[in-house]
């Protein structure tokens, strides 16, 4: 029997006082996650950083995602593994051919073969299962609208759906006693605008 997924959790030295605001922030090790884990900081959070080894072709980014983790004196940092290559249909995970456009015209309209199906509801229900262990309903993800290629996980209306889901789905939410809230800072954002942020 294959296992689909566990969780290596690394606890740093960063000094974390009792009033301090919690959120989970998912982190790739690209420049958007690591932007989105500066803006939680830079808003009074302790940063809980979640990395994702889901069988991407770029596993760099999790070297990535360790390095600026640590450097960034986050209170912990997490990597899960999970083998989305057993289900395929993604250049990002299966032997599909990852299309190259030197201009963005020639991306087209279409949802292109490197979305990883469900990918981000999937990163999200993790995030929030370890949120609401955690005693906080503040995730963060660096996803964006404005430049994305067409992933229907990018949007401000998934956004919107998976924090209403995640409101009805948690028992600290149910009970009223945490709601959850999704911040996506650079969903609006042109990359552009993301690099001046982040500098």
């Amino acid at each position: 029997m294959t296992t689909l997924f566990f969780c290596r959790l690394v606890r740093y030295d960063a000094p974390i006082m009792a009033t301090k605001k919690k959120a989970v922030v998912l982190l790739s090790g690209g420049l958007d996650s690591t932007t989105t884990l500066a803006i939680a900081q830079s808003q009074g959070f302790a940063v809980f950083a979640m990395s994702f080894q889901y069988g991407q072709r770029h596993e760099r980014e999790i070297a990535a995602a360790r390095a600026i983790a640590a450097s960034m004196r986050v209170a912990q940092h997490t990597v899960c593994d999970i083998d989305l290559r057993q289900f395929g249909g993604s250049a990002l995970t299966d032997d599909i051919a990852v299309p190259v456009a030197e201009r963005v015209e020639q991306i087209g309209d279409q949802i292109p073969v490197t979305y990883v199906p469900a990918r981000n509801t999937i990163f999200l229900s993790f995030a929030l299962a370890w949120a609401e262990t955690l005693g906080t309903g503040d995730i963060f993800i660096g996803i964006n609208a404005m430049d994305y290629s067409g992933y229907p996980d990018c949007r401000p209306e998934y956004v919107r759906a998976f924090q209403t889901m995640a409101n009805l789905a948690t028992k600290a939410a149910v009970e009223g006693t945490c709601s959850v809230r999704i911040h996506a800072p650079l969903i609006q954002l042109t990359k552009s605008q993301i690099i001046r942020r982040g500098l």
